[in-house]
C-alpha cells in the first residue's frame, strides 16, 4: 500500500486533485488539523480548492511506513509552503514562506485511502508567517 500513498504524495506535490482523488475511497474521511471531519471526495476536492487559493506547498523529506497487512500507513515529511491569500481566522497573507514538519495517518482498504489524518503545530507555522 506504499504506492498508494507514494501516488497521493507525488499527485500533491504536482498539485493534481483528480490524482489526488484517484486514491481515495468514495467515503473517504478527512481528518484535518484544526476542523472537523470532512467524509466524501467531494468535500475533500472543495478542501483542496481552498488550500489550493491560499498556500502554495510542497513536501520533501518524505518518509512512509506501512504495516504489513497494507491496512495502515503513516507518512513524515516537512511542508515547504508559501502563504498566497488569508485564510479565515489567521494571519493576514503577504506571500510568506514556512517550513513546517508534519505527519499524515491512514487507513487503506482495497488499495484505496479510506481515511486521511494530518498533523502539524499550528502555533509554529503561526508564528512563521506573523514573524
Amino acid at each position: 500500500m506504499n504506492s498508494t500513498i507514494s501516488r497521493y504524495f507525488e499527485a500533491f506535490n504536482a498539485k493534481d486533485t483528480d490524482a489526488m482523488l484517484a486514491c481515495l475511497s468514495d467515503d473517504v474521511a478527512h481528518h484535518v488539523n484544526e476542523g472537523k471531519i470532512r467524509v466524501g471526495k467531494a468535500l475533500f476536492a472543495e478542501f483542496c480548492a481552498h488550500m489550493s487559493r491560499c498556500y502554495d506547498e510542497n513536501l520533501t523529506d518524505m518518509v512512509i511506513f506501512a504495516n504489513e497487512e497494507g491496512t495502515r500507513a503513516a507518512a513524515e515529511y516537512i511542508v515547504n509552503g508559501v502563504y498566497l491569500e488569508t485564510d479565515a481566522g489567521l494571519p493576514e497573507a503577504r506571500k510568506q514562506t514556512y517550513r513546517l514538519p508534519a505527519g499524515s495517518f491512514f487507513d487503506l482498504e482495497d488499495g484505496k485511502i479510506t481515511r486521511v489524518t494530518t498533523y502539524y503545530n499550528l502555533a509554529d507555522w503561526t508564528a512563521q508567517v506573523s514573524a
